[in-house]
């Protein structure tokens, strides 16, 4: 691949950027059949500090969610209570009025009382929602609980069972897998799987795991599996980001098998809350992953869901954040000025950004300020269609230098206006 200058030359792509990031330039097995399951409207709204959307914005979410390309989404635990069962039932007719392609599940505990809504909800609106039975499993949990195996037996055989008579798909959900005995987990997957359940999926419930962790624990659950000669059972993976490690161990478990990878936008959830859907979309589309929808919708979504659950979005964020592609620096506005004066704009993109703003519908930002040379103003008053008159340059370059952070539109245009009227 070629990219055209606007000095005349041409210059492969490839040349000018070595990456030793192996994923990228090949397809792996693992890339093939992955998919994306948002716990937005659910997980993350459980955050303490996470405002319930309204019904309003919820819409706007499942919808963008579709438009992304997520492949599934929880549309909430309508066992919490009637607003959850309302909000569920209006969520799932929105799906179907406005044909949405995205797969609807709900949370339920291993409770008649939790599934028994759904399988009410889907039969009402004529649309199955797969039930996401889930029950805790480590040796903490059930010390806490005072629960013996026996008891884990008997709630995900029949939670299970009752899914699946009602002709709903149902995946067997361990809490705190990752700290779970291998014995236990063995006995209760053994009876989801008998009894029906489409899948399971693997909790880092508390933000446990590190990334060798992950992968033990999804490649043997995959052995086991195969080993009891069920071929199509999806493994899921569900992770929190208690130690920082929520996005790797996503990419982690994707590399291990997992067929559907978890996360919420912006990562909210519980405490420090879940991986984050965004970045994992991200970092899987440079990494060669072949997603189905419009990424360049992420960042409307990420506002959205900022607004809508009451989450600040820090200006650091990654691709989100104000300040992803903005830069006041010297150093690097020069860089990206040179590149697009070749006319190159995949060059003025990547010169100082490892991830390409415009694959996300977004775009590099020079400011002015203390840190940055003249060419910041010039490139800031030619891109506004202002000649950079050498004096109005000098004017503005100074009045960056004296402070002590970048400066605004509308400081930079008083001193246009200043400047315009001395020389009068």
């Amino acid at each position: 691949m070629s990219s055209e200058h606007g000095s005349g030359g041409a210059v492969d792509r490839d040349t000018i950027v070595y990456d030793w990031n192996g994923e990228a330039l090949e397809s792996p097995v693992w890339m093939e059949g992955l998919e994306f399951y948002d716990e937005t409207l659910r997980d993350g709204i459980q955050s303490p500090s996470a405002t319930d959307p309204s019904i309003e914005d919820k819409e706007r979410i499942l919808s963008l969610q579709d438009s992304i390309g997520i492949q599934h989404t929880d549309i909430g635990l309508p066992g919490a209570g009637a607003r959850a069962v309302a909000d569920v039932t209006h969520l799932a007719k929105y799906a179907i009025e406005h044909d949405l392609a995205i797969n609807l599940t709900c949370a339920a505990r291993t409770h008649p009382n939790d599934i028994r809504p759904i399988i009410e909800i889907s039969e009402k609106v004529g649309r199955p929602i797969e039930v996401m039975a889930f029950l805790g499993s480590s040796p903490i949990r059930l010390y806490t609980e005072g629960w013996s195996t026996q008891k884990l037996v008997d709630l995900t055989g029949a939670a299970v069972k009752m899914a699946v008579d009602a002709g709903l798909p149902c995946t067997f959900v361990t809490e705190d897998t990752v700290r779970s005995r291998p014995e236990t987990l063995k006995t209760i997957f053994k009876v989801a799987l008998d009894e029906g359940a489409k899948g399971l999926c693997i909790c880092d419930t508390v933000g446990h795991a590190t990334p060798g962790g992950v992968r033990s624990i999804i490649r043997w659950t995959k052995k086991l599996v195969r080993d009891w000669g069920y071929d199509n059972i999806v493994v899921d993976w569900h992770g929190h980001n208690d130690r920082g490690l929520g996005l790797i161990n996503a990419i982690a478990a994707a590399k291990a098998g997992a067929k559907r990878v978890h996360g919420t936008m912006l990562g909210v959830g519980e405490r420090v809350g879940n991986t984050a859907i965004g970045q994992l979309l991200v970092n899987m589309s440079l990494m060669g992953v072949p997603l189905e929808g419009d990424l360049s919708r992420l960042p409307e979504y990420a506002a959205l869901c900022a607004e809508a659950t009451g989450t600040p979005l820090p200006f650091n964020y990654p691709v989100f954040g104000t300040d992803a592609f903005r830069t006041g620096t010297g150093v690097h506005a020069a860089a990206v000025i040179k590149a697009l004066n070749k006319n190159d704009a995949w060059l003025a993109d990547r010169i100082y950004s490892g991830v390409p703003a415009a694959d996300f519908g977004l775009e590099q930002i020079i400011e002015i300020g203390h840190m940055g040379g003249r060419s910041n103003v010039i490139y800031w008053l030619k891109s506004r269609g202002i000649e950079p008159e050498e004096s109005l340059v000098a004017a503005i370059f100074d009045t960056a230098k004296r402070g002590h952070r970048v400066l605004t539109d509308g400081e930079i245009r008083r001193v246009i206006a200043d400047h315009t009227l001395n020389q009068q």
